[in-house]
């Protein structure tokens, strides 16, 4: 399960950690995306929406980094890379298709049975979240339990 939310800095979303089924509206926005992990899948969408290689998004600052320790708990933190928070924000709507259709046919999503609609439909939900947390002056992050 992945819970994508926005949190003002690394500190504050530890506190997600103590809530019960991870983050919620009362205390964060929150954005469910069961199946869209925040290290491989969001790196391929990073690198969609920079037209990068996949190792040069996966080694920006930030990205699939984890900020709690996995040993400790069942869930576990994982940053979103400023890049790939600001390419939602400034990546054009009437583009996300065809972005969503090329992120569909990524292997991972491809063995999830991700169709381009749902990866649009992914895709929007992420993007609207990225634009709420840039004008709250927040980061993006994903609540993620394996």
């Amino acid at each position: 399960m992945c819970a994508y939310f926005s949190a003002p800095d690394d500190d504050a979303t530890l506190g997600v950690l103590d809530q019960p089924g991870g983050p919620h509206g009362s205390a964060f926005d929150t954005q469910p995306l069961k199946g869209f992990d925040p290290v491989v899948v969001m790196v391929n969408l990073e690198a969609l929406l920079t037209d990068c290689a996949y190792d040069e998004a996966a080694a920006r600052p930030r990205s699939g980094q984890v900020l709690s320790s996995p040993e400790d708990r069942e869930a576990f933190v994982v940053s979103v890379s400023d890049t790939l928070q600001e390419a939602l924000v400034t990546t054009p709507r009437a583009s996300l298709a065809d972005v969503a259709a090329r992120w569909s046919a990524t292997d991972e999503l491809r063995r999830l049975d991700v169709t381009p609609g749902t990866a649009l439909e992914a895709l929007t939900l992420l993007a609207e979240l990225a634009d709420r947390a840039r004008s709250a002056e927040h980061r993006l992050f994903c609540w993620w339990v394996l």
